[in-house]
C-alpha cells in the first residue's frame, strides 16, 4: 500500500522546502535529457555522424534508465531514501561531465548510457518521499512538484543550454548538468527527512511489484503512450531548421514553448487525477494522439508549429499520473514500481526517437513524426483500455 505521511518528528524542514530540494534534481535530470535532443545537430557534426545516427546517443541515455532504474531499486532496497538519493545524484553528476569531454561517437554513447543508470532510480525514490510528506489525497501533486523540476527545464534548463551549445559548444551543456547534478546532492543530503531505512525492505518484497498485471499494464502505458512525445521532441529542431526553415535562434524559443505546456500541464492535471487517476490517464492519451497527428500538418509553419508544440508538452502531465497509479497497485513493491515507471518513460524514450529516426530515413521527412507519434499514443490507449476494463471488471 502507498506510505502514509511522515509525522513532523522526522524531518526539520518545510515540506515545500524538501519537495524544492528533490525537484533540483528533476530540473538536472530534465536539462540533460532534452538537451540532449535539441543538442543533437550540433553534436552530430562535431562527432563526424548524420543526425538519425546521433538519435542513437539519446537511446543509450534511455536504456541506461531502462537498466538501472529496476536494478538500483532493488540494490538500494535496504538503504535510506537520503542517502540512496544523494548517492544517485553523484553518480549521474560524474557522468555527465564524462559526457562533456567524449572525445568519439562510442565514447558518448557508453557516457551516456551511464548517464541514464541513476535516472529511473532518482524520481521513483524522490517520488516516495515527496508523497510520503502529504495526505494520500494530495498524492499526484506531490509527485507533480517533483516532476516539475523536470518541466521547468524544458523552459529554462533546456533553452539555455541550447543557446549555450550555440555559443560555447555543446559539451558546455552536459559540463552545466554536471554541476547542477553536484548541487542537487549537496541541497537533498541536507535537508531531506534522515528517515532510517525500512527493516522490512527488502530486494525480494520489491520485486513483489512485478507479480501483478495492473503494474505491468500501467508500464506498458508509458513505455508505448509516451513514444510519441519523445518521437516529436527528438526532431523538433532539425524540423525547425529544414523544415520551417527558421533561424537557429528560434530553437529555444520553440523548445520554452514546449516546456510550458509541460508546466501548465503537471500544475493544473494531478489537481483532477488525485479525484480519478486511471480515467485522467486515458484523456490524456486521447489528447496526445489528437495534437501529435496535427504536428505532421502545422510544421511547416513557425506559429502554428508553435501552438501545436505546447499542447504536446501539456500530455507530459501522464507522468505524476501514472505513478500514482503505480502506487495504487504496487502494494509492497513500491521502490520498484516507482522506479520502473521511469524505466517505462525511457522505454518510449527509446522507441519514440527509433521509429521516428526510421521514417526519416526511409524519406517521408521530419514532419512524419507527428503521424509516428500519434501511432504510439493509439497504442499506450488500447493498454490503458484494457487496464480500465480489467479494474472495472474487478470492482
Amino acid at each position: 500500500m502507498p506510505s502514509s505521511p511522515q509525522s513532523a518528528s522526522q524531518h526539520r524542514y518545510p515540506v515545500a522546502l524538501i519537495h524544492f530540494a528533490l525537484a533540483m534534481g528533476g530540473f538536472a535530470i530534465g536539462t540533460t535529457e532534452f538537451a540532449t535532443m535539441s543538442l543533437l545537430p550540433y553534436f552530430a557534426a562535431d562527432l563526424g555522424i548524420d543526425e538519425p545516427t546521433a538519435g542513437h546517443v539519446i537511446s543509450a541515455y534511455a536504456a541506461g534508465v531502462v537498466v538501472g532504474a529496476p536494478l538500483l531499486a532493488v540494490i538500494g532496497a535496504k538503504m535510506p531514501r537520503r542517502r540512496l538519493l544523494v548517492l544517485l545524484m553523484a553518480v549521474f553528476a560524474l557522468a555527465n561531465g564524462l559526457s562533456a569531454l567524449a572525445p568519439d561517437y562510442t565514447s558518448m554513447l557508453v557516457f551516456r548510457f551511464v548517464s541514464g543508470l541513476p535516472h529511473g532510480a532518482y524520481f521513483g525514490v524522490a517520488s516516495l518521499v515527496a508523497a510520503s510528506l502529504v495526505p494520500q489525497a494530495q498524492r499526484t501533486q506531490a509527485v507533480a512538484r517533483v516532476l516539475l523540476g523536470l518541466t521547468v527545464a524544458t523552459v529554462i534548463g533546456v533553452p539555455l543550454a541550447n543557446w549555450l551549445g550555440q555559443a560555447a559548444g555543446w559539451r558546455w551543456g552536459f559540463a552545466v548538468v554536471a554541476a547542477l547534478a553536484t548541487a542537487t546532492a549537496a541541497t537533498v543530503f541536507a535537508v531531506a527527512p534522515r528517515v532510517p531505512a525500512d527493516p522490512d525492505a527488502s530486494p525480494a518484497k520489491e520485486l513483489d511489484a512485478l507479480k501483478h498485471g495492473q503494474v505491468w499494464l500501467t508500464l506498458g502505458v508509458g513505455a508505448i503512450g509516451f513514444g510519441g512525445m519523445f518521437c516529436v521532441y527528438t526532431y523538433v529542431a532539425s524540423t525547425l531548421l529544414e523544415v520551417t526553415q527558421v533561424s537557429d535562434g528560434w530553437i529555444p524559443v520553440v523548445l520554452a514553448i514546449f516546456g510550458l505546456g509541460m508546466t501548465a500541464g503537471n500544475i493544473v492535471v494531478p489537481r483532477f487525477a488525485d479525484r480519478a487517476v486511471l480515467p485522467s490517464a486515458g484523456i490524456l492519451l486521447l489528447w496526445s494522439a489528437c495534437v501529435l497527428a496535427l504536428y505532421s500538418v502545422t510544421a511547416g509553419n513557425v506559429w502554428t508549429l508553435c501552438i501545436t508544440v505546447f499542447a504536446i508538452g501539456w500530455g507530459g502531465a501522464l507522468g505524476p499520473v501514472l505513478q500514482t497509479r503505480l502506487m495504487d497497485v504496487a502494494r509492497d513493491g513500491q521502490g520498484l514500481a516507482a522506479a520502473l515507471n521511469h524505466s517505462a518513460f525511457n522505454t518510449a524514450n527509446a522507441i519514440g526517437p527509433l521509429l521516428g529516426g526510421m521514417a526519416i530515413a526511409a524519406g517521408w521527412g521530419f514532419p512524419a513524426t507527428g503521424l509516428v507519434g500519434s501511432s504510439l499514443a493509439l497504442g499506450g490507449l488500447a493498454i490503458w483500455a484494457i487496464a480500465y476494463g480489467l479494474e472495472r471488471r474487478r470492482r
